[in-house]
């Protein structure tokens, strides 16, 4: 049934090689109870886990009826795991959230097999636990949750079971319990494959290998099984005569020891899909009810994760759009020209001299192709009075055009318009500083201020566009460049 070819396992823990395995053969029948002995790291479990599929060899060849499955995927090998093999193992592994029915249930389940649930209520019947099938992990004594994983490993039928130190947290008293319904199972037909370091454990089995720095150095049969192959020679001769039932038994014997492997292996990719989403609902309702005070940290813990995230991304977000805002307050695509000394091939022409624009260098700008709009721009300090009330500001000479160009259309009131700019007419936009010094609460929309001692009134306020650490971009006033 399965045969074992030179097989080597290598374990690398920092920088030493651990060799769990080394050169191994081994073929175990269908129907024998055998017994893995030898001391800590001898490589008995790890011997164990590669019969299970839990764990794959360096080298050496792995058969399964015949075929070799060095070389299946993870998924396949998990359900030759879930089809062909049963586990118990000593720390008995129940999950504490659900009773020891539900324990059982879980090879189904996975197997996408739920309706047939009846069946796990067949086999915790089978190990005696029926009127303890109600009961959670922690309400059982350690030889009924033995017994519990045992049931479960039997749910799906497997093929071998495979025991590591299943008596090793038990009593004596249960530790014989278990090892006589192992001793029965196989009887009825199971292969059982069993890690022990206790000689008085291992005499129940049926044949017993002793290993020593991962090799076996012994594999023998015990009497007792020497006893049954005797008699089971001795009933063949008996029966020779009745030729016609023994074929008959043959051909059921053998039908039962065929593994259908291919049809396990389709499975592959089917049985998870099986697994119906209610079944993990259910499953993680009942980890979240058991375990209530980690649940409710876990759930605040991603609550304030989350929040965290959501008030990075808006206040990052809110930055961006407060710097574009800003940007595109202070105008897009402009080309600031700005006079400077007179100079011819890099030489000054005159100490002092400076190239000044005029309203006819602004139009003949205007008249490029590419050029959208042009305002020339004159600036100033000026004294500014209104009332009891004066403040030093910047004021702006500027064309029609600026306010669409900076960003500067009035909020409340209007820019100045072509006529007024051709007319040198005395009105003033102006910031909400200067509205915030000079008026206060006031309207300033058609007021008269004093700039540097001449009337202007104020037609508009400007956009507030804020402020930095060298300059208030609201502390200023704009009038008409020809004014």
């Amino acid at each position: 049934m399965i045969e074992l070819k030179n097989i080597s396992k290598t374990y690398l823990m920092g920088q030493t090689q651990v060799h769990a395995i080394r050169d191994v053969s081994l073929e175990i029948k269908q129907g024998d109870f055998t017994a893995i002995m030898g001391a800590s790291g001898s490589g008995k479990s790890t011997l164990l886990h590669i019969l299970g599929f839990l764990d794959r060899p360096d080298s050496g060849t792995y058969s399964l009826a015949g075929r070799k499955i060095n070389n299946l995927k993870d998924s396949q090998l998990a359900v030759l795991r879930n089809n062909l093999a049963g586990f118990v193992f000593q720390q008995f592994f129940l999950l504490s959230q659900i009773n020891a029915l539900e324990n059982v249930e879980m090879p189904l389940i996975y197997a996408g097999k739920r309706h047939l649930r009846q069946k796990a209520r067949e086999k915790i019947n089978e190990v005696g636990l029926s009127s303890r099938e109600s009961h959670r992990p922690n309400e059982l004594s350690g030889g009924e949750q033995q017994r519990t994983a045992i049931a479960r490993s039997l749910v799906n039928d497997p093929l071998v079971i495979l025991a590591d130190e299943p008596t090793g947290n038990l009593d004596t008293v249960s530790g014989k319990e278990i090892m006589t319904i192992l001793e029965d199972l196989n009887k009825k037909g199971k292969t059982i494959i069993m890690v022990t370091h206790e000689a008085e454990i291992a005499r129940y089995a049926r044949r017993i290998i002793r290993m020593r720095d991962g090799q076996i150095i012994s594999d023998q049969r015990t009497e007792s099984d020497l006893g049954q192959r005797s008699t089971s020679e001795t009933k063949t001769e008996i029966r020779v005569e009745e030729k016609g039932e023994r074929e008959k038994d043959s051909q059921i014997t053998e039908q039962r020891n065929m593994i259908p492997l291919e049809t396990i292996l389709s499975q592959s990719h089917q049985s998870v899909g099986k697994t119906e989403f209610m079944d993990h609902l259910r499953q993680a309702w009942h980890a979240i009810i058991a375990h209530k005070m980690r649940s409710a940290l876990s759930m605040l813990g991603i609550l304030i994760g989350v929040a965290a995230v959501i008030a990075m991304l808006a206040l990052g977000q809110g930055a961006k759009e407060s710097m574009e805002q800003r940007l595109a307050s202070l105008g897009s695509n402009l080309l600031i020209v700005r006079p400077g000394a007179s100079r011819r091939h890099g030489v000054s022409l005159a100490s002092g001299t400076v190239t000044r624009f005029t309203l006819d260098d602004a139009r003949a700008i205007a008249e490029l192709n590419m050029v959208k709009a042009v305002s020339p721009a004159l600036g100033a300090r000026a004294q500014l009075v209104y009332g009891n009330k004066n403040w030093n500001t910047r004021v702006q000479g500027t064309g029609v055009d600026f306010a669409p160009m900076r960003a500067f259309v009035p909020d409340f009131g209007r820019f100045f318009n072509q006529k007024e700019f051709d007319q040198r007419q005395k009105v003033a936009v102006i910031g909400l500083t200067v509205a915030g010094e000079l008026f206060k609460e006031e309207n300033p929309i058609g007021r008269t201020i004093k700039i540097n001692k001449i009337n202007f009134q104020v037609i508009g306020i400007l956009p507030e566009k804020g402020a930095n650490a060298w300059r208030d971009f609201d502390d200023i006033v704009i009038i008409p460049v020809t004014t």
